[in-house]
């Protein structure tokens, strides 16, 4: 049985992150798995936790816009997406800052970023003290999970289970921030016709 933390045990989930731990969350999109960004020890964790091909790397939850900044280049495209639909269902493909570790991007020159979605989740990622890797909990390849019980059955070795509810159940608008022409990779809740509205003033 794999423990399962109330959302008001947030200090006790940091601390299985900050030892490297993997744990899964309930995100707005889907349940989620996660373990800290700035550790290579839990990166491989997770790797087995999820049986993803190393080639693929993982997006990472950042709890604000400073820590976005942190890891990846915010131009005005990103800004107006980060104000108009973050926190929210979207995740940003953005051009990684230089010094990164080569394990977080997997040696590519960009980075898919998502925001905490809920205060509980900003709470975790600010006390685990790094941002974390955070993709759909399931085996890579499978259908994702829709239920504690589900997640424990698909990814038994994980170190702890936040409880919760998922909103959209389907994945996130994925956009690539990365060329002068905004381009959706993933349909998800968020619209093209959404993003195109809030990039008028870039254009204009």
């Amino acid at each position: 049985m794999i423990k399962r933390y109330s959302i008001n045990e947030v200090e006790k989930l940091a601390q299985i992150l900050k030892s490297d731990g993997v744990i899964s969350v309930p995100t707005d999109t889907v349940f989620g798995i996660c373990a800290r960004m700035n550790s290579m020890v839990a990166y491989d964790k997770l790797v087995r936790a999820k049986n993803r091909p190393l080639n693929k790397s993982f997006p990472i939850m950042c709890a604000d816009i400073e820590q976005i900044k942190s890891i990846a280049i915010v131009d005005e495209m990103a800004v107006k997406l980060i104000e108009a639909f973050m926190p929210g269902p979207i995740t940003l493909i953005l051009k990684a800052k230089d010094n990164l570790p080569k394990y977080i991007t997997n040696g590519k020159d960009t980075i898919a970023i998502r925001m905490a979605p809920s205060p509980v989740i900003a709470e975790l990622i600010l006390k685990a003290e790094s941002p974390i890797f955070m993709t759909s909990a399931n085996q890579s390849g499978e259908a994702e999970c829709k239920s504690l019980d589900e997640i424990e059955k698909s990814c038994p070795i994980l170190d702890g289970m936040m409880e919760g509810e998922v909103f959209f159940d389907i994945p996130s608008t994925i956009v690539d921030c990365t060329s002068p022409k905004v381009k959706i990779l993933r349909e998800g809740p968020i619209a093209l016709e959404q993003i195109e509205e809030a990039l008028k003033t870039i254009k204009d």
